[in-house]
């Protein structure tokens, strides 16, 4: 039977992907949006006044951001050690979908990817003249330089459906990627590429995406949802008649695009406490916008807490770059 031999939880936003001085990039954006923030929605410059006893403006010096922008590249670089030392044969991927494969016209719940292979490739010219400031500079950590066909896992897809529909889980599924893709970006969610290109460096593994509709209201699925469906892919796994070694992720996070170290603190404490009822009880309003990917890693969590895996938190940068707050809590943690 299958053995779950790793689990890892690793942001994988543009910060991680950009240069400190091109996180600037994206400040021009968050002056012009509205953020949640603990459970309210502000703008830029009620969130400067919010923040203001909190010293962020040494926080977002270069200085700073380079020491931060290095712990990161660090903290990866860790990561993608221990996924080589653990000579796993598989791998389970919770990543999202922003946009880049499901549009308006039909954005699913929950998707169990069900191809022979997946595929990825950098953006055409006319796509990158859409991306919003600073988005194109990351591409290159989650997108090949050339088009890539990585091995999937349909078996183990299939098992895990027939395992979870009886159980009442409403699954999407899906055979193929759409081409051309309606979004500015082709191929893979950046959410599984960031695992193929840093933390798998290129080795790809045959791996089963399961993508969360995190970001887009009204289907997102709550936090228990998503920690249930977590653990019966669990069982899904390890009763899957292969006699392999299997990591599990979960991509995205950690709070962003306004960073709250409190609540990401919260978070980890969850984590090494194995406390479920903690990460279930989280509501929705407090998972938004790019936090809302920490769901994510509760799908993972419902996964890895019923293994006896043990681990630690690798690194965590809370990657400012403005006064408000504004940038992305990254965070990384590896069950062994």
């Amino acid at each position: 039977m299958a053995e779950i031999a790793l689990g890892m939880w690793t942001s994988h936003g543009p910060t991680l992907s950009t240069s400190a001085e091109q996180w600037l990039l994206r400040v021009s954006a968050d002056k012009k949006n509205r953020h949640p923030f603990r459970g309210e929605v502000h703008d830029f410059e009620t969130l400067v006044e919010l923040r203001k006893g909190e010293g962020l403006a040494e926080a977002v010096t270069l200085a700073e951001r380079e020491r931060r922008h290095a712990a990161c590249q660090a903290a990866i670089a860790e990561m993608a050690d221990r996924f080589v030392a653990a000579k796993v044969d598989v791998a389970v991927i919770m990543g999202n979908d922003q946009r880049e494969l499901f549009l308006e016209d039909i954005t699913p719940a929950i998707t169990v990817y069900l191809g022979e292979t997946i595929w990825d490739q950098p953006a055409t010219a006319e796509q990158a003249a859409r991306m919003p400031p600073g988005i194109h500079e990351a591409e290159w950590g989650h997108s090949p330089p050339e088009r890539r066909e990585y091995p999937c896992l349909p078996d183990l897809g299939t098992h895990v459906c027939e395992a979870l529909v009886p159980q009442g889980f409403d699954l999407a599924v899906s055979k193929r990627l759409p081409e051309p893709a309606g979004h500015w970006s082709s191929g893979a969610p950046h959410s599984l590429g960031f695992i193929y290109r840093q933390i798998m460096r290129d080795e790809v593994v045959p791996n089963l995406p399961i993508l969360l509709n995190t970001f887009f209201p009204p289907n997102q699925p709550t936090a228990r949802r998503c920690f249930e469906l977590g653990r019966a892919v669990g069982e899904a796994i390890r009763s899957w008649d292969k006699d392999v070694r299997v990591a599990v992720f979960g991509s995205g996070g950690m709070s962003h695009f306004v960073i709250d170290e409190d609540f990401d603190r919260m978070f980890f404490e969850a984590l090494r406490n194995r406390d479920a009822e903690t990460l279930c009880r989280i509501e929705d309003r407090h998972l938004q916008s790019g936090t809302s990917e920490l769901k994510t890693w509760i799908a993972a969590a419902g996964v890895l807490f019923d293994t006896d895996l043990e681990g630690e938190v690798v690194g965590y940068e809370p990657c400012y770059r403005s006064e408000a707050g504004t940038g992305t809590a990254n965070g990384f943690v590896a069950w062994q």
